[in-house]
């Protein structure tokens, strides 16, 4: 999903995975992801199948005493439509992770104000970098 533009937000705008903050509500970190994706995108994964979590990461961006972010990975039998909620999501869209896995997306995304250059893959007028490229890195890995 393409991240709404919010002042203070450093990753306002980026393409984004859904997640977000852990509630002391939730009882645990998979109830976070379930309920981050059914906010941002309108997708409820309660019916989905439970595929399991990559390692947990953290953002380069958040420094040594940063956050870490665990991602959990679902499957559907039924293809999923996302609702936006504009808070949190001004775009949304599918990546082919074939194409992906194919090299034709791959690319360099230099941040910027710095010559600070990481790989990335661009597609329809996106760019995954950063963590979520880190991620379904991960994902990616596992499917070789």
């Amino acid at each position: 999903m393409k991240r709404t533009e919010r002042p203070g937000d450093p990753w306002s705008g980026h393409i984004s995975l859904p997640g977000g903050r852990h509630d002391r509500s939730d009882p645990d970190l998979l109830t976070t992801a379930i309920r981050e994706t059914r906010e941002e995108l309108g997708i409820d994964l309660r019916g989905a199948q439970l595929l399991g979590n990559l390692p947990t990461l953290s953002p380069l961006s958040a420094g040594p005493n940063g956050m870490e972010v665990t991602p959990y990975v679902f499957a559907t039998r039924e293809p999923v439509v996302p609702q936006l909620s504009a808070a949190e999501a001004a775009a949304a869209f599918w990546l082919p992770i074939e194409t992906a896995l194919s090299g034709a997306l791959d690319d360099v995304y230099v941040y910027p104000g710095t010559d600070r250059q990481f790989p990335s893959w661009r597609f329809d007028g996106h760019v995954i970098w950063g963590l979520t490229f880190r991620i379904l890195g991960e994902l990616v890995a596992l499917t070789k």
